[in-house]
């Protein structure tokens, strides 16, 4: 990948951080911050939630500041706190009713904003293979 390739994808991802924070301020009627919707975005991967531990190796924070997170979102009704059944001495986090709604809104209002800024941009089979390939390459590296 060239200079101007890279320049071009981290504009991407800049951008895609953008519309994420538009969603949040405006997008699901929750006030969110930033680390908290990843948090969220973890937790509604599964059904099961995720431990602590889980979540904070895969948001990047230490374990101290997921449990603060952890526990601004449950004050805010979104996630729930129970012990995790196979390891009692792990707590396990998972969205409530209003966690996954609030998640759907946040995602339809973002998406909806990517549709309407590529309501007239075309994609071929080419242009989506490797729009597969650079989603998967971010997420390996993510």
């Amino acid at each position: 990948m060239n200079e101007n390739d890279l320049a071009l994808v981290e504009n991407l991802v800049v951008v895609g951080v953008a519309l994420t924070a538009r969603a949040l301020a405006g997008g699901g009627g929750v006030d969110l911050t930033f680390p908290q919707w990843r948090v969220i975005v973890v937790l509604g991967e599964t059904p099961y939630g995720a431990t602590l531990t889980e979540i904070s190796n895969r948001i990047g924070v230490t374990l101290p500041a997921t449990g603060r997170q952890i526990r601004r979102l449950e004050r805010k009704n979104l996630v729930q706190l129970e012990k995790d059944t196979t390891d009692r001495r792990a707590t396990r986090a998972r969205l409530s009713a209003e966690g996954k709604r609030a998640r759907i809104r946040i995602l339809e209002y973002r998406r909806l904003a990517i549709a309407r800024a590529l309501v007239n941009v075309e994609v071929d089979s080419a242009g989506r293979d490797q729009l597969a390939r650079l989603e998967v390459a971010l997420a390996e590296s993510a």
